[in-house]
């Protein structure tokens, strides 16, 4: 059903409606009826950016698709794009569409680049505000005192290598942005820790106003319970201890999220009461999100980031963490950088590039490399670099030899043989999650163990290996009919429900907690370890979590995991998934695959449009 009482039939005669969702379709009809100049390269741009950011691009290339057809995920065609010359001209005689800086519902830029207005407004200010952070001039301390500090912190400084870890630290001590990107194990959690009780020690003057923020209340806690354990083993007086904060929230729950609004609590209006805000997971967090938290923090308010920026990116619009640690930023410094370096840190400095005269966003990154998780005898560990390094005959070598005892490779079974591939390890891992009943060891019994699905629907997807481990554990007793609420059934909340405090990714157990059969109630476990009981009626969305989404898994890690790939290829299917996906595991992988979808996976990589990093260069 259409609004407009325009006849859009000329505009729409050349693209495939039906492969557009309806709100893209309905957004270009809405543009057309506002234009002064109404055309189809309008109709065209205004429903493509639409779409495509909802696709997680933050704009739409022109020069990327102009001239050619643009296919769906299926590869059906959905229009075949003009040329750019004509393209801009529609656009730009429209009345709608403005160049940079101008109100208008869509902007293009110079490079020819098509936002909606609010997008181009999130990228603007997040790249001011990273380069304010990120071009002042080095803060000064006094050589000795800082250099004592960060050998008491990080004794291995003194070893002829560089100690990057030591080097993120002296970064958080003279920028007001550090970034610290590594994989699992490269000890990034363990690392701000120390520099938390580094930067106390250094500032004793006052008391600094910490917070500790994730994307999810998952990555929340697992931050939390990082932070904890690490704390106590700072070699810092107990009462530098003590002030390092125990608590973690979300980036919602930090900023003031009202129900039902896109608008915070704290903004510029309203800035955060902060002096150093620590972001985990920053590789999830969409660019609307951060510009929104940078937006609500003071100007001399310090953040450092933390992630890993090989893994996926934000489900939502925007690769930020990436854009940030791109290759001219990462392991390149400025002459300035690398001459305060060598005043406070006695390591060689022939292993820091100079390839700046300027301070800069170059001089706030640091690269993690060494993994105190996997050694070299580690298959997890020499997989994912070989994910990671888009390497896929050394990916099936590995998987192919005897060589590891921590990772292994099944090829794919049919559908209906899917099952029958499964249930040993079904049983193995879920019998005893299901017949123990108490409900905290039940939590660290889902932490052991999980399917991973790289797609939702289909024959491999989310929703069928949910329900193939369901029926695999009828049969043995263990569960009760598919569709049924039964005592040890894992939901996972997809939807926030602001009053409730649950949120999407949120995992829940379902547990009798009273006589009759019918009294059940879901647990979620607090970042404090206690549990609280909701009742199912109450929960938002939720679904079935024996198998997971790789995507809803980023935060999280597993003894072992079960990684289920799809048996036709889709552009979803990259390296960054498979990359994610293998990390989550500590101890063991296995993965259930197709040798040709595995060799494309390996090859294909994750591209989001967007003009932050040129921005930012």
């Amino acid at each position: 059903m259409s609004f407009f009482t325009t006849d859009f039939a000329p505009y729409e005669g050349q693209v495939e409606i039906d492969l557009l969702p309806q709100i893209a379709v309905q957004f270009g009809r809405f543009m057309n009826s506002l234009a002064g100049r109404p055309s189809q390269g309008l109709y065209l741009g205004a429903a493509l950016v639409s779409h495509m950011t909802m696709q997680g691009h933050v704009c739409l290339d022109l020069s990327s698709v102009e001239g050619r057809a643009l296919y769906d995920d299926q590869g059906n065609v959905i229009c075949h794009c003009p040329p750019f010359d004509i393209w801009k001209r529609d656009l730009l005689d429209s009345g709608v569409v403005a160049r940079s800086g101008d109100p208008a519902p869509l902007i293009l830029d110079d490079q020819g680049r098509l936002y909606l207005y609010r997008y181009w407004q999130y990228e603007n200010s997040l790249a001011k505000h990273l380069l304010n952070r990120s071009n002042e001039d080095l803060v000064k301390h006094d050589p000795e005192r800082l250099g004592n500090l960060l050998g008491k912190y990080f004794p291995s400084i003194n070893s002829n290598e560089i100690d990057w870890q030591a080097l993120a630290a002296f970064v958080s001590t003279t920028k007001r942005l550090c970034v610290i990107s590594g994989g699992p194990g490269t000890g990034k959690t363990s690392t701000v820790c120390k520099i938390l009780g580094l930067v106390l020690e250094l500032n004793t003057s006052f008391s600094p106003r910490i917070v500790l923020a994730a994307p999810t209340g998952k990555a929340a806690a697992r931050l939390e319970q990082a932070i904890k354990d690490h704390r106590e083993d700072l070699p810092a007086p107990q009462q530098i201890r003590e002030m390092i904060p125990q608590h973690a929230s979300t980036i919602h729950r930090l900023l003031g999220a009202r129900a039902s609004s896109p608008y915070f609590l704290h903004n510029k209006d309203n800035p955060l009461p902060a002096d150093i805000v620590v972001v985990d997971e920053a590789s999830m967090v969409d660019l609307p999100l951060m510009a929104k938290l940078f937006d609500a923090l003071e100007p001399d308010t310090h953040v450092f980031l933390l992630g890993d920026k090989d893994q996926l990116a934000s489900v939502e619009a925007g690769a930020v963490l990436g854009d940030i640690c791109s290759e001219t930023n990462v392991k390149t410094f400025s002459s300035g950088f690398i001459e305060a370096v060598g005043q406070v840190l006695p390591f060689p400095l022939n292993g820091l590039s100079q390839g700046f005269e300027s301070t800069g966003l170059h001089d706030c990154v640091v690269q993690l490399t060494k993994n105190y998780r996997f050694g070299e005898q580690s298959g997890i560990g020499a997989l994912a670099r070989a994910v990671n390094s888009g390497n896929a005959d050394a990916v099936l070598d590995i998987l192919g030899s005897s060589r590891f005892s921590d990772v292994r490779w099944y090829p794919l079974p049919s559908p209906s043989s899917l099952a029958s591939g499964l249930t040993r390890t079904i049983i193995s891992e879920y019998g005893a999650y299901l017949q123990d009943g108490d409900v905290a060891e039940k939590f660290s019994h889902l932490d052991n163990y999980r399917i991973l699905c790289a797609l939702r629907h289909g024959p491999y997807g989310l929703f069928t290996i949910n329900q193939i481990v369901q029926r695999i554990l009828e049969r043995h007793g263990l569960a009760a009919p598919l569709g049924e609420i039964y005592p040890g059934l894992p939901l996972l909340v997809t939807k926030n429900d602001y009053d409730l405090g649950i949120f999407n990714g949120d995992l829940g157990i379902v547990v009798q907690t009273g006589g009759g059969d019918d009294t059940m109630s879901v647990a979620f476990r607090n970042p404090d370890g206690s549990i609280r009981m909701i009742h199912p009626t109450r929960l938002p969305e939720y679904e079935m979590a024996y198998a997971m989404s790789i995507h809803k898994a980023q935060g999280s890690e597993f003894d072992r995991i079960t990684i289920v790939l799809p048996d036709t290829d889709v552009p979803i299917l990259t390296r960054e998934l498979l990359y994610t996906a293998i990390t989550r595991a500590r101890e063991g992988v296995e993965i259930w695959a197709k040798e040709e979808i595995l060799r494309k996976m390996v090859l294909r990589r994750i591209w989001r449009s967007s003009g932050l990093k040129e921005a930012l260069s």
